[in-house]
């Protein structure tokens, strides 16, 4: 487990002097591997090892020769931002067999690597670990055949390997998210966003195929980000006499005005006697059974491609340090590991469970155990699907429970992308459970003017999409109006109340640099006194600086970026990206950092700058922000009911205890209702900001990656874990997709 906070470790305590690594990507690509690879060959050359690019997978390192090389800090840049894998991957039957490992190891072997950071899917990982478990063998295989002396087997006498799934399925057990899953969500949503307006436009019914043949991860949360109407995954085959409920659901949708039906079939989806379901099979249906314009859309390899999310550089990023990390701590009796991502944090877990684990899913959904293939998949999945259910098959007003409560929701702050899907969620699940659902358009200033009204659950159709907030918000505080909402909340009887809201671009740029010499582009991101925007999109985008209020800086600092990037714009680095975020420093504005930078870099580089304003705020929200606000809203709903359960004695509502009055949140690993009240201790109000912020830990990663000398703290640490099937409730961290 994680190391306590008391106990403070640096890595430079872990030399990785003498120590040669070797990276690889196998199997299907996915986007982010790219970062992944920068992230481990910088990491590793930051702590003095030797790295090395194995081109073409396996097959590179059966081959040998030319497609073992070794990497410079230069040889990974400007390939953050771009799909698939740079030093390509491929199948390789030869390395399946005893004699194309024996050729891998001769070659690792001639250029001293003993360390293995292999990115890809189960089928890659587990022959990495088979190749581990053989190693000494094949040492000894090579020394009698003379093809490597007898020292060698005990200088070079253990293979380490660790992992990163690299998988846009989502399809591996261990890890909330895998390499390239974000991305490939976002090319889905994109397609259906696309496919909506001209099925709108002619009131169709599209029948969409995704990627999935044997998990149904990308079809079920493309349907939940986007309220499909109907998803066929196969861990979840249908019931018989699906179809006929299928079309009636549809039919219902068309009759409540809807335009539009969407249906997304995982490729993999199939029946309770396990026989594929295909998207032909479902268009001919419902144009026999409706008679309803329906039209099949492939997906296909489009879902691998295009420019890796912001979501997916930064898990790239993050394990291929940490990789690096397990490498060097590794010792002879390491088991071979997965780098996986729980919650928020890194952890690493022993390969091999991870493996039996995922083939023990495919086991279970061939023996129509699929209640507990559901399970094995983990809590991200499962509580997937349980929103799914509940959002998507409105039950009859006579099965609705009747609870007699009314439950207000409304916005409050600056508009984020996610508000509509959140507020749909809260809706649809708060008249599941029986509620009176109320909207109140413009937060707090329109509630204690009256603008509220009855919601109903088709009126919150189709707002997953939408950005921005169709209830309308402002930053009006409640505290001037107390008294008048106290009042309305009288006179509607409001019970409940569910607020969402706050306190109250780069690659493209990139991309034009990219065209020309050395320049250099000064860009100020939103975010109040919070660097979050600004230190985590210089992560994903490779900035070389960003400036928060989190972390004073002075002159001193300003010109110590300036001569470091200077310099390496002299070498190779032709390009430079400084991000600063608005209220870092009232003195050293965008304006005067750009000059600073325009005058020191005269002769070097030239700069532009950029701010981009309340274009953060707008378009249509992201996979993840869909998902994210559809899951937390449905999670404060049902909290909501219990409460209003709880507190409910003799006709009325007594909530007056601190834990009726709370925030939902993530917290490390887990979602936390933690009470208004103690927050005040942990919260900079005159700021707006939380006094300590887990995303600091991330700054030194763009520091590394960008060259600079510095300390990382690595007292949090993924540590080695076993995989745990069922772990408590309370540490549901499922939100992370």
């Amino acid at each position: 487990m994680a190391q306590p906070d008391s106990k403070k470790i640096f890595f430079e305590n872990l030399s990785g002097a003498g120590k040669a690594i070797a990276v690889l990507t196998s199997g299907g690509d996915a986007q982010g591997m790219n970062a992944a690879v920068r992230a481990v060959v910088r990491m590793g050359l930051y702590v003095g090892a030797k790295v090395y690019f194995i081109h073409e997978g396996y097959q590179g390192m059966v081959d040998g020769g030319e497609n073992i090389k070794e990497a410079t800090w230069e040889s990974v840049s400007s390939m953050l931002q771009v799909g698939g894998t740079v030093i390509g991957s491929a199948r390789c039957k030869e390395f399946r067999s005893h004699e194309g490992r024996l050729k891998a190891a001769h070659n690792l072997v001639q250029h001293g690597i003993t360390n293995l950071c292999v990115i890809g899917g189960d089928g890659s990982l587990t022959g990495a670990n088979l190749f581990r478990e053989e190693w000494s063998g094949l040492l000894t295989e090579l020394v009698e055949q003379g093809l490597i002396k007898a020292d060698a087997v005990q200088k070079y006498s253990a293979l380490h390997i660790v992992g990163m799934v690299g998988s846009i399925d989502n399809d591996f057990c261990g890890t909330d998210m895998t390499i390239g899953t974000d991305s490939a969500l976002h090319r889905i949503i994109e397609v259906v966003d696309a496919i909506m307006t001209t099925a709108q436009s002619h009131q169709r019914t599209f029948v969409l195929e995704v990627m999935g043949r044997h998990c149904g991860y990308l079809a079920l949360v493309s349907a939940l980000a986007c309220g499909a109407d109907w998803v066929l995954i196969p861990e979840m085959p249908p019931e018989d006499g699906w179809e006929d409920k299928m079309c009636q659901k549809l039919s219902a949708n068309r009759a409540g005005m809807k335009r539009l039906n969407i249906i997304i079939v995982a490729e993999g989806a199939i029946d309770g006697s396990n026989k594929p379901i295909s998207t032909d099979y479902i268009k001919n249906l419902v144009v026999k059974c409706l008679g309803f314009d329906t039209r099949v859309t492939i997906l296909g390899h489009v879902q691998r491609g295009g420019t890796p999310s912001a979501f997916d550089r930064i898990l790239a990023s993050r394990m291929g340090v940490e990789a690096v990390l397990a490498l060097l701590e590794t010792t002879a009796n390491t088991p071979a590991c997965v780098v996986s991502l729980c919650g928020n944090q890194s952890v690493r877990l022993p390969l091999m469970e991870c493996v039996q684990m995922t083939q023990e899913v495919q086991k279970a959904m061939d023996e129509k155990r699929f209640e507990e293939a559901v399970k094995l998949r983990g809590r991200s999945f499962e509580n997937n699907l349980r929103t799914y259910k509940l959002l998507a098959h409105r039950k009859p007003e006579c099965e609705l429970p009747t609870s007699n409560f009314n439950v207000a929701v409304l916005n409050v702050g600056a508009p984020a992308a996610g508000m509509n899907a959140a507020v749909r969620s809260a809706v649809r699940v708060g008249i599941s459970e029986g509620h009176k659902m109320f909207a109140v358009s413009d937060g707090f200033e329109g509630f204690y003017k009256g603008q509220i009204k009855e919601i109903k659950w088709a009126d919150v159709g189709g707002w997953t999409g939408q950005g921005g907030s169709l209830l309308g918000t402002k930053r009006t505080l409640p505290a001037k109006h107390v008294d008048k909402i106290a009042e309305q909340m009288r006179q509607h009887n409001i019970n409940a109340l569910l607020i969402v809201g706050g306190f109250e671009t780069c690659d493209r740029i990139k991309q034009s640099a990219s065209g020309t010499k050395r320049r250099v582009f000064i860009i100020e991101t939103m975010g109040g006194y919070c660097g979050y925007l600004a230190s985590v999109g210089g992560l994903a985008a490779g900035a070389d600086a960003a400036y928060i209020y989190e972390e004073p800086f002075d002159i001193k600092d300003l010109q110590a970026n300036v001569e470091h990037l200077t310099e390496k714009m002299k070498t190779s680095i032709q390009r430079g990206l400084v991000l600063r975020n608005e209220n870092c420093n009232e003195n050293y504005t965008t304006d005067f950092i750009y000059q600073l930078y325009s005058e020191e870099g005269r002769g070097v580089f030239d700069s532009r700058k950029n701010v981009l304003g309340h274009m953060q705020q707008g378009g249509a929200p992201s996979p993840f922000d869909r998902n994210f606000g559809t899951k937390i809203s449905a999670k404060a709903m049902q909290w909501v009911t219990k409460k209003l359960t709880e507190t409910f004695r003799q006709g009325r509502v007594f909530a007056n205890t601190e834990d009726t009055c709370c925030l939902l949140g993530m917290r490390r690993r887990a979602l936390v209702f933690q009470p208004v009240v103690q927050l005040k201790e942990s919260t900079d109000f005159v700021h707006r900001i939380p006094k300590e912020q887990w995303w600091l830990k991330l700054r030194p990663l763009m520091k590394i990656l960008a060259k600079y000398k510095t300390s990382y703290d690595v007292s949090d640490s993924g540590q080695l874990e076993h995989v745990v099937r069922n772990r408590p409730r309370e540490s549901d961290a499922s939100v992370a997709m």
